[in-house]
């Protein structure tokens, strides 16, 4: 079958053409031989990238095959169809074989200590000293990344209970090298200020929220170009999460609530200083899936431009993934918009038509 995509076709950053073709599963930028049997018209993208998501998880952990199926088919019908997923406790291999969900990117298990994470969620090592061989072995597991609980509240000091790092230094740096030695790259949840440093000098790859980031370590992010996957829908909880927290534990409460208020402008921070920044919904645990478009406009609210935001929700972070945006015999994933996202972001949620791997999903 031959689809003829017309309009402007999105190539990259100022590159765009005005038409493609879709032919059975792939993407040309000639024209075919045979007439095309349908023609999709608006601006046409590459398939947007949700890079921080769970597929498989629910707020109390694992779920089964059909629910993480629904969760994938409504990340997919939102227009995701490149999802890096940032830790699973469900095994979701089975869905490479599926042509119908989007691609996957598994990050294995996320990795943690006992207590000081979400319950059900990782895999708690009792001796942090094994976390270099347990990188291993999820590296093993998971394709081409690994996730790291870099800080978590330390409740065993009763109201002096905080954020506080997981991992002391010289094992998080061995466990960064073992990933890289097996081919895999790095990235870690982290809220607080205090675990920023090591995870950098460790050399990770990236860094999830990074909501306690420090004007010098803002800059220091940006030099060694680490990106950073915002997450605005999940800071948008840190005030009911600090209220809940307040009687038991004070201190958390207050820095929770207080990287609530100033969420926007660290986002912008960030962005000022040129940190790559990356577009993720945190979807699972407490956040629904198919909400890329919300969390996109969540980054134009906090003052980045819609260009930048639909960028890094598609063909800059396909690329930095080392998945192919539209090129010539790419695989055919693409979204289809009536008016362009990049001069009004709210569009995202809008797409005309979802293509994935050549076939018309919506």
């Amino acid at each position: 079958m031959i689809t003829h995509l017309r309009g402007t076709v999105v190539l990259g950053d100022e590159r765009e053409v005005g038409e493609a073709w879709v032919v059975g599963d792939r993407l040309t930028l000639e024209q075919p031989a045979g007439a095309p049997e349908a023609v999709l018209e608006g601006w046409v993208l590459p398939g947007l990238v949700d890079v921080h998501c769970h597929v498989g998880l629910a707020a109390d952990g694992a779920v089964d095959a059909a629910t993480a199926e629904r969760q994938a088919v409504a990340d997919r019908d939102a227009g995701v169809l490149l999802v890096r997923d940032a830790g699973s406790p469900a095994d979701t291999a089975w869905v490479h074989a599926r042509d119908d969900l989007p691609r996957l990117l598994r990050a294995g298990r996320h990795l943690a200590r006992p207590k000081r994470y979400l319950r059900h969620y990782g895999r708690e090592l009792a001796d942090p000293g094994d976390l270099p061989d347990a990188v291993r072995e999820e590296a093993a597991r998971g394709d081409g990344w690994v996730k790291l609980v870099a800080d978590w509240i330390d409740r065993d000091l009763g109201a002096d209970g905080d954020l506080r790092p997981l991992w002391p230094d010289d094992v998080l740096a061995a466990a960064v090298a073992a990933a890289h030695a097996a081919g895999a790259r790095v990235t870690a949840h982290t809220f607080s200020h205090e675990a920023l440093d090591p995870l950098l000098d460790a050399g990770v790859d990236c860094l999830e929220h990074a909501t306690g980031a420090t004007p010098a370590q803002v800059e220091r992010i940006a030099a060694a170009g680490v990106p950073v996957t915002a997450t605005l829908l999940q800071v948008g909880q840190f005030g009911a999460i600090a209220a809940q927290g307040e009687a038991r534990y004070p201190r958390f409460a207050a820095r929770m609530r207080a990287m609530h208020e100033r969420r926007y402008a660290h986002v912008r921070d960030l962005h000022d200083a040129g940190v790559p920044l990356l577009v993720g919904t945190d979807a699972g645990g407490t956040i629904g899936h198919g909400r890329i478009a919300d969390e996109a406009a969540e980054m134009v609210r906090a003052g980045l431009p819609a260009h930048d935001v639909v960028a890094a929700a598609s063909w800059r972070t396909r690329a930095w993934l080392g998945v192919p945006g539209i090129a010539e015999g790419a695989s055919a994933d693409v979204v289809v918009y009536a008016a362009d996202p990049r001069r009004d972001v709210a569009e995202l949620a809008r797409p005309a038509a979802v293509v994935l791997r050549g076939t018309r999903v919506r």
